[in-house]
């Protein structure tokens, strides 16, 4: 056990100094964006751990404007693709151009091809393009014609949803939702927030640019130093429990089994524990908590637990489900 103590001890000494940078590009970000910071930690948890994000929230809550302000901040290649209901695959991934002058086909590599990846209004294009995605997410890599090739380190696809209500949009594919390591739920700011926007963006002159303060280099490190936060086994065994409350409620006494279709892959395990680790290190923390577990789990399952129709009829959500989940699974 002492060493274990002596090793949490030096891993919180390391995640202190490798945490910097992040709290660095915080400051750079919050001179453009007012509030949003539950978008903006769980922003930096998926650069942290490697996991795709899915946004979602009604327009004008500057979801683009937080993805962009993030990509400016650190030092690498960014693009924007707007998804549209006239899109096709090849206007994400490339296609094969035919040249007349030697008779062969070349790669003209897509907008994917680059190291942040902001898929504005996902939902708005049709399946098939949202599928282009999954290779690339899962993979990381892209295939044209007979040709795959890998992508930049690192990568990352945030993108951002309007909610499914919404005219002229196309509900992702469960593959695709899982392929998310978190969907976060943007909502309106406050009211003193309100006011602040209103001061800052209130004008006719662009707002000013975000300066880039962060390396591609202080990731690959600081994600090094999230592989090695200690997770007591007690707190694995609940990551667990949790999940497999989701497919088998009635095993741990919930009476909520007519309210799930389908439970959380195993993804879900994957990301959660993750996702608790890269919330212990933006914490200045060596080791995880059943703290960090709970406050990223609805934004880790919200988009993995399908509810019944019974469960829409009673107008519950998924979140109702996993909140009673977390209030009932008994905590380490």
């Amino acid at each position: 056990m002492v060493t274990t103590e002596m090793d949490v001890k030096r891993i919180g000494e390391q995640v202190k100094e490798a945490s910097e940078p992040f709290q660095r590009l915080l400051e750079e970000i919050h001179r453009v964006i007012v509030g949003q910071e539950n978008l903006l930690h769980r922003m930096l948890i998926g650069l942290l751990a490697d996991g795709h994000i899915l946004t979602e929230g009604v327009p004008g809550l500057a979801k683009t404007l937080s993805v962009s302000s993030l990509a400016k901040g650190i030092d690498t290649g960014f693009q924007r693709i707007q998804f549209t209901p006239d899109m096709l695959p090849a206007d994400v991934l490339g296609t094969l151009i035919y040249r007349p002058q030697d008779g062969e086909f070349a790669v003209k590599k897509g907008p994917i091809f680059t190291n942040i990846v902001l898929a504005d209004e996902i939902n708005r294009a049709p399946a098939k393009v949202q599928s282009a995605l999954l290779e690339a997410m899962q993979e990381r890599q892209v295939t044209i014609g007979k040709e795959t090739f890998p992508l930049d380190e690192p990568f990352l696809v945030l993108a951002t949803q309007n909610p499914i209500e919404q005219e002229g949009t196309y509900p992702l594919p469960e593959a695709q939702m899982d392929r998310f390591m978190l969907k976060v739920v943007v909502t309106y700011p406050t009211k003193e927030q309100e006011r602040q926007i209103l001061e800052r963006m209130a004008s006719t002159h662009p707002i000013r640019e975000i300066d880039a303060v962060m390396q591609p280099s202080s990731i690959a490190k600081a994600r090094a130093i999230v592989d090695e936060i200690y997770i007591d086994d007690k707190i694995k065994d609940y990551i667990v429990d949790l999940i497999f409350a989701t497919r088998e409620p009635d095993a741990y006494q919930l009476p909520i089994a007519d309210w799930i279709q389908y439970g959380a892959s195993p993804r879900a395990s994957i990301f959660l524990t993750l996702g608790a680790k890269a919330g212990a290190f933006l914490a200045g923390r060596g080791y995880v908590t059943p703290q960090d577990v709970k406050d990223i789990a609805l934004d880790v399952l919200r988009h993995r637990v399908i509810i019944t129709y019974e469960a829409e009829a009673e107008e519950k959500t998924s979140e109702d489900v996993i909140k009673a989940i977390l209030d009932h699974v008994p905590v380490p």
